[in-house]
């Protein structure tokens, strides 16, 4: 999983620049600061890598002055939770599946629809071009920049009861998903009892059996430890899930924090 995220690194880079794109004169009087960077994965799943480059760009780009704090494994909160905490100015950057932001963004349901892609490259090819960029448009109006895109893989079915080889074997199965109406709506038609749950709740739910499964790319299996209380993992590849690097808008009043002018 880690070679897709190999081919967006560039693009993290540039991410990095735009984070800080100020004229070199205010630059020059950035004082020390630090920037809280949430994720809900652990800090060795391609997202957590993802969030380590960005903050080693973000320091090179402002001489050290600027210094990202990682918040691995959820411990701001969820997704949905941490993109409010973005747009109420207490969390500044962050970087989850644009999925998550359907509630405020509803373009981004148009990446959801299953099977929508045959592979990476054809994923790759509509969210760099200009599909990609016009899905970004309209955040900032509401609070989000959106800085570049990160593949983390399809999404695929993890359950503790039984393996996924035809469709019928999805029925009657409680599945957690995140907390978006398509997603719900897919694995309803499909015969499963879909469970919207925040992830940070996810490994307990499936330790307790209180949910059969769930629904991630096998890189987020794989570093959230699944396996630990999964049986089976079905490449059913249903979604492509990409990531989404965002910041907060840049107000006067968060510049200013930046920049040492304002509150820390």
């Amino acid at each position: 999983m880690t070679e897709p995220l190999a081919r967006r690194l560039p693009l993290l880079a540039v991410a990095g620049a735009l984070m800080i794109a100020a004229p070199i004169a205010v630059q020059a009087e950035i004082k020390e600061r630090s920037i809280k960077f949430p994720i809900v994965n652990a800090i060795d799943h391609p997202q957590g890598i993802g969030a380590k480059k960005f903050a080693e760009v973000v320091e090179a780009k402002s001489g050290g002055k600027i210094k990202v704090r990682l918040y691995p494994s959820g411990t701001l909160g969820g997704e949905q939770q941490v993109a409010s905490a973005m747009q109420g100015g207490t969390v500044e950057a962050s970087m989850m599946a644009p999925a998550q932001l359907v509630g405020n963004f509803k373009q981004f349901l148009v990446l959801d629809f299953p099977f929508a892609f045959a592979n990476e490259r054809e994923a790759d090819a509509v969210l760099d071009g200009p599909v990609g960029k016009k899905l970004l448009e309209p955040m900032p109006a509401r609070g989000l920049v959106g800085l570049a895109y990160m593949e983390q893989g399809y999404r695929s079915i993890s359950n503790s009861r039984r393996p996924i080889q035809k469709m019928e074997d999805i029925r009657g199965l409680k599945i957690r998903t995140i907390q978006n109406p398509l997603y719900v709506d897919m694995l309803n038609a499909l015969g499963a009892n879909a469970v919207p749950m925040v992830f940070t709740e996810l490994y307990t739910a499936l330790e307790t059996r209180t949910v059969d499964g769930q629904e991630n790319p096998y890189a987020t299996l794989e570093a959230s430890k699944f396996y630990e209380v999964q049986k089976y993992a079905s490449a059913t590849r249903h979604i492509y899930n990409p990531q989404l690097l965002l910041r907060l808008v840049m107000t006067g009043a968060s510049r200013g924090r930046l920049q040492g002018r304002g509150r820390p």
